[in-house]
């Protein structure tokens, strides 16, 4: 069964309705109104919003966060400049320590290069040297006296390269055969007067007392008479002591010791120091007896003969007082060359 509603009844609760809604309408646009009036208060007096409240705590946040990143960007600059710059230094010193070591060693190479280059150069001249003197031995034994002379006035400077050589090889020797002599005489009278045939650097005057005449090829010091030994400016029986010390060289050496013979006095000595191969029969050296026999025979008595070191024979001998009338043909044998084999 339908019921049917008047419709004043109907218009009268659809009034009731629309009334309802107008007044919740109302209540919600106001409260609306209200929260917008609240914040637009809040804006008036410099307050915002929970919004807007937020974000400025963001950006705040955010420009202290990029602040501190400028801060520390701007330390992390300034420790960069240090580290750089230590680095920068650490790399000079390494490259200043790396050129010095280079510098170092460069000059350790150039000093190296030059005393490589001196030792080879020294070499080299002892080697010409050695062989000047080897070529300049070799004439002095197989030529006379007076062609020595003659060799040597021609170029003086030939006579300093074979001493120079000669003093070479002296310094091998253990012993020295002039200083054996130099004690022999000082063992003697200081007034025995000496002649050095052949002196050298007349080392012999030097370091004796005696009064000595130093004879040999060229004259270097004041007191070297030069002179062909088979003739020298001497009076005849002037001498009290005539040496011979490694001299007796050339062809003509007997004629050496015939003018010793001339010049010395009676009962004056004669030393004679000589290479011992030269009187080493056993390699093509003379034999000593058969030289011993020939000095004797040219005036002498010979008086002692020392071959105890190995690199020299010394033969002492002293000019007889009375001397033969009658003279025969001395026989000497030949002297073996002292010749240096090369190197």
């Amino acid at each position: 069964m339908t019921v049917q509603i008047p419709p004043q009844v109907m218009l009268t609760e659809c009034n009731r309705e629309s009334k309802a809604l107008n007044l919740e309408s109302r209540g919600v646009l106001g409260l609306g109104l209200r929260v917008l009036s609240s914040e637009i208060e809040g804006m008036k007096d410099g307050t915002k919003g929970p919004s807007r409240k937020r974000k400025r705590q963001k950006r705040r946040t955010s420009h202290q966060h990029e602040k501190s990143s400028h801060q520390n960007g701007t330390v992390s600059k300034k420790e960069d400049k240090i580290n750089l710059s230590s680095l920068e230094a650490i790399d000079e010193d390494e490259q200043q320590s790396s050129s010095s070591a280079a510098a170092a060693a460069a000059k350790r190479r150039k000093s190296q290069g030059l005393a490589n280059s001196s030792s080879f150069l020294d070499k080299m001249r002892a080697r010409l040297s050695g062989g000047h003197f080897r070529m300049i031995n070799e004439k002095l034994y197989t030529c006379t006296g007076k062609e020595a002379l003659k060799y040597f006035e021609e170029d003086p400077e030939l006579f300093n390269m074979y001493h120079a050589g000669y003093q070479e090889q002296m310094s091998h020797w253990p012993e020295q055969p002039v200083n054996i002599i130099i004690k022999w005489l000082k063992d003697h009278s200081p007034s025995l007067i000496v002649a050095d045939f052949g002196c050298g650097d007349a080392r012999l005057a030097r370091n004796v007392e005696n009064k000595v005449f130093s004879f040999d090829l060229v004259a270097n010091d004041p007191s070297v008479i030069a002179c062909d030994m088979s003739n020298t400016p001497l009076d005849s029986s002037s001498i009290d002591v005539a040496v011979f010390c490694l001299s007796l060289m050339g062809l003509n050496f007997s004629s050496y010791l015939q003018e010793a013979h001339r010049v010395l006095k009676p009962c004056g000595w004669l030393l004679i120091a000589e290479v011992k191969s030269r009187f080493d029969p056993n390699t093509g050296g003379a034999d000593p007896n058969r030289f011993l026999k020939a000095v004797c025979e040219l005036g002498f008595t010979s008086v002692f003969k020392d071959s105890s070191n190995k690199m020299f024979i010394l033969l002492y001998f002293k000019k007889k007082e009375k001397q033969s009338s009658k003279r025969k043909e001395i026989e000497w044998p030949e002297l073996k060359p002292c010749l240096y084999k090369r190197r």
